[in-house]
């Protein structure tokens, strides 16, 4: 049997950046609002409009409960779920569209 003189070095250690994140650096770039509007509009793009319903009604539940902090993006928000619902609803009434 051959053994090897290099020293084995743990996985994560050997992956993980040579300078990590310092503490006021924010972990996440996007809110999770805008991921789930993101999903919604990937699902619309792949044809999955159960899934993007799905997505869009999630992401309704979060914008229409009670904010946890007063940042006046709600007016944005809403708009953006809107228009959510307008694309979902003209791409599943394509096909009438088209006869």
């Amino acid at each position: 049997m051959g053994t090897t003189t290099e020293p084995l070095v743990n996985r994560q250690e050997a992956d993980a950046p040579s300078e990590g994140p310092t503490p006021a650096t924010p972990r996440y770039s996007r809110r999770l609002s805008d991921k789930i509007l993101i999903a919604f509009h990937h699902g619309c793009d792949q044809g999955d409009f159960e899934v993007a319903e799905q997505l869009l009604h999630v992401l309704e539940m979060m914008l229409t409960r009670r904010p946890l902090t007063p940042d006046g993006t709600r007016r944005r928000n809403m708009e953006s779920l809107v228009a959510a619902h307008e694309r979902l609803w003209h791409l599943r009434h394509a096909e009438t569209r088209e006869q």
